[in-house]
């Protein structure tokens, strides 16, 4: 598979609650500031993906057609819609990637936002938890907090309490967020406040805390892909060494839900595509929409054994200054969630760092990086190996 179309720039909002009214507005945030960073004008562009999970946020349907609202300059240039739950930004993404490699056009503008605070918090997580095996699992009353809550018990059951480790995980996401201007949440949390049960963070999903649980988020993000030849021409450009897609079973019945599956199958394909290890990565931006996720994420990349993926948390492993840092940017678990835009996000993050544009986040050595998005309770798997080309 051809691999040429490339990251040539991009704009990231500020994640939170946010004045902006509507989808539209989230749009026109981000759009002419990734144009710009990318030295491209509108009428280059030839294609248009956007990623909007929405499914009830707001009552605006044909989410693609808003892209020619925000932007007139935009209004004939050929927009898609696409959602795939938590990782409809790379869906997205990715088919502006195939949109490239086939030839069909140079120049491909990506667009992942969210609008998710317009109405109550428990309305969002019954309309997130319909992004589960509804038949199944639609009866968790802590929305998809239930179903992770879930998850981690089944863990907890097979490999013993790993309550501090999860503490550890999110100290440290909060920690890397307190450098990164567009986090939703920039407060330095200890991992005794994070591991104890108090008033400001109870149990949302036992063994789940709050502090175990990423935020519900308005934001954007937007990058500009363009073919080798157009990026040549261009200030910066990231390449794509490898990236996968791999999907799993809908219900956690079908399947062992202490095991990430279908990640694991990911993050192989794409090492083995790139041909590289895990020890040629600088970082990694993964998908830590609760703290178990990251916990099993760090078995699925090969960084533990399978229940061992506590202690590398305590080891001091993934830590900003550790071997192999796992989240700089904070994460979801600070930097917020929005839905469609999280996976434009994450690889907004990791292009930053391989730029040298992270400003204050910025770490020492940023050559390779990957990332893992996944929908759901990882039954969409998306792993992608970045690297600098200029």
């Amino acid at each position: 598979m051809a691999n040429d179309a490339q990251i040539v720039g991009w704009s990231h909002s500020k994640f939170g609650k946010s004045e902006a009214p509507d989808l539209e507005a989230l749009i026109r945030e981000v759009v002419p500031a990734a144009l710009d960073h990318a030295g491209v004008e509108a009428q280059q562009v030839d294609g248009i993906y956007l990623g909007v999970y929405n499914n009830g946020f707001l009552k605006q349907s044909f989410e693609a057609g808003l892209v020619g609202m925000a932007v007139p300059e935009l209004k004939h240039v050929p927009a898609n819609r696409l959602e795939n739950a938590c990782a409809t930004g790379s869906a997205a993404l990715y088919a502006a990637l195939d949109f490239i490699n086939a030839g069909r056009g140079r120049v491909a503008l990506v667009i992942g936002a969210e609008k998710m605070t317009a109405i109550p918090s428990q309305d969002a997580a019954n309309l997130m938890l319909q992004g589960s095996y509804f038949p199944e699992e639609g009866h968790f009353d802590a929305g998809f907090a239930g179903v992770f809550g879930h998850i981690a018990q089944n863990y907890f059951q097979r490999y013993g309490d790993r309550s501090e480790e999860l503490a550890m995980i999110s100290s440290k996401n909060h920690r890397n967020g307190m450098l990164n201007p567009y986090a939703h949440m920039q407060k330095d949390f200890s991992v005794a406040f994070c591991n104890t049960i108090s008033d400001k963070n109870p149990y949302v999903a036992p063994p789940l805390r709050r502090t175990d649980c990423s935020l519900i988020s308005d934001g954007a993000a937007a990058m500009v892909i363009a073919d080798a030849d157009t990026a040549a021409g261009l200030q910066r450009a990231i390449a794509f060494r490898a990236r996968t897609q791999v999907n799993d079973s809908m219900a956690l019945s079908r399947r062992d839900p202490t095991e990430f599956a279908g990640a694991t199958q990911a993050w192989a394909k794409s090492l083995a595509q790139a041909g590289l290890t895990l020890d040629d990565l600088d970082f990694v931006e993964t998908h830590d929409c609760f703290t178990i996720a990251e916990m099993i994420e760090y078995e699925a990349m090969g960084l533990a054994e399978r229940g061992k993926g506590g202690d590398i948390i305590r080891d001091g492993v993934t830590q900003r200054d550790g071997k192999l840092p796992v989240n700089p940017s904070g994460g979801l678990k600070a930097r917020g969630h929005p839905l469609g835009a999280t996976g434009v996000s994450m690889h907004v993050m990791a292009a930053m760092q391989l730029a040298g544009e992270a400003g204050e986040m910025q770490l020492p050595k940023a050559d390779r990086a990957g990332v893992f998005n996944m929908g759901g309770a990882a039954v969409a798997n998306y792993t992608s190996i970045l690297e600098r080309v200029k």
